[in-house]
């Protein structure tokens, strides 16, 4: 993890924390002076998102150490479980939402009308959620931090119970309070499926699942791009944590120098990793006349539909090289080159008869 990443995701966890405080603050106030059931549930609610965010703050801290002898791929595998402290937080809110709707509908017990200084500070409270929404999904999803991207998701969800409970003010004010856990109701839907979104893409990076196909398609493309590479195969990429550790073979012509396989090695590993989503690069290299190849299905098709789109493109559709093509290819000049060999070889019996006379008439004039 570069320094620029440590410092970018330290400091969106510091400002989502001084916000959250500082809406307890203001809601707080509020509360304080009109007595708003709804005014007071946001400060409860900002008050356990600053806890949390204090947690989120403390895991991105300890996700951006730098590798050590204990952790020598560095610590990014804690952010997902960071994502998912964030989703039981997300799931605790949906859940306490729900039920103070329910139980306020069937008591038939609604806040009180907060007046301006409430609807003011419930506005104030979903413009400020909405900023920190915007500025830590751009963050995360520019710096691959999925702690910062459920941080961000989070902050929707609190733009929607800042909606409700806005709607509970103005209710109230118009007569009408029982709109309040209605809409409070409705929103504790968005709420659980937002837990749901956060679980889910979190999970895929602990178990080590496959990334998307577009990225796996350019990692392919980029090892054949090289022009010594003749195939690829066994290409296996994964995430570890939030990054994705690749392996694969690449066939190389057999009669090379070990410095030259280990240049054509490095050169590749080196195309692979300046991916921005890739952490580790492994490459394997096989020497094209042991026929190691093998069918890569997978990667057949990776190369064939690019090269599809590239004719579409107007490219013509040399997009890719594909190992059994780079074969029969390598196949056929040898062949030839056998030909051309053997037609060197061979000599005719009027050749040998001439070379014959020409030894005699050597050794007679040696002998005058």
């Amino acid at each position: 993890m570069s320094e620029d990443r440590r410092r970018v995701v330290r400091r969106v966890g510091a400002v989502v924390l001084g916000v959250n405080l500082a809406l307890v603050l203001a809601k707080g106030s509020v509360w304080w002076g009109t007595g708003s059931l709804a005014v007071g549930s946001e400060a409860v609610n900002s008050l356990a998102d600053s806890v949390y965010s204090l947690v989120v703050l403390a895991g991105l801290y300890l996700t951006t150490q730098p590798p050590d002898f204990e952790h020598p791929h560095g610590h990014e595998r804690i952010e997902p479980f960071v994502s998912l402290f964030v989703a039981v937080g997300v799931f605790v809110a949906g859940g306490a939402v729900l039920w103070n709707a329910a139980t306020s509908i069937l008591s038939g017990s609604y806040g009180v009308n907060g007046g301006t200084a409430a609807v003011a500070v419930l506005v104030a409270t979903a413009g400020a959620k909405y900023g920190l929404y915007r500025y830590c999904l751009r963050i995360g999803e520019e710096r691959h931090s999925p702690a910062i991207v459920a941080a961000a998701l989070d902050n929707r969800n609190d733009i929607l119970t800042a909606g409700a409970a806005l709607v509970g003010v103005l209710g109230a004010s118009a007569g009408v309070p029982v709109l309040d856990p209605i809409a409070g109701a409705v929103v504790s839907i968005g709420i659980f499926y937002t837990g749901y979104e956060i679980v889910r893409d979190n999970v895929n990076y602990l178990v080590g699942a496959a990334p998307p196909e577009e990225l796996r398609r350019e990692i392919l493309e980029r090892a054949l791009e090289h022009p010594q590479v003749r195939g690829a195969h066994d290409v296996v990429a994964h995430y570890v944590g939030p990054e994705i550790d690749v392996s694969l073979h690449i066939e190389v012509e057999g009669q090379m120098t070990l410095f030259e396989a280990h240049d054509i090695e490095s050169e590749v590993v080196e195309a692979v990793r300046a991916m921005p989503e890739v952490d580790d690069v492994f490459v394997h290299v096989d020497p094209k006349e042991l026929g190691e190849w093998k069918p890569d299905d997978e990667a057949d098709r990776l190369v064939e539909s690019e090269s599809e789109l590239s004719g579409r493109d107007g490219d013509g559709g040399g997009g890719g090289r594909t190992e059994s093509g780079s074969h029969a290819d390598d196949d056929s000049d040898s062949d030839d080159e056998s030909r051309s060999d053997g037609d060197d070889d061979e000599s005719s019996p009027d050749d040998d008869d001439a070379r014959d006379r020409s030894v005699g008439a050597a050794e007679d004039r040696s002998s005058v």
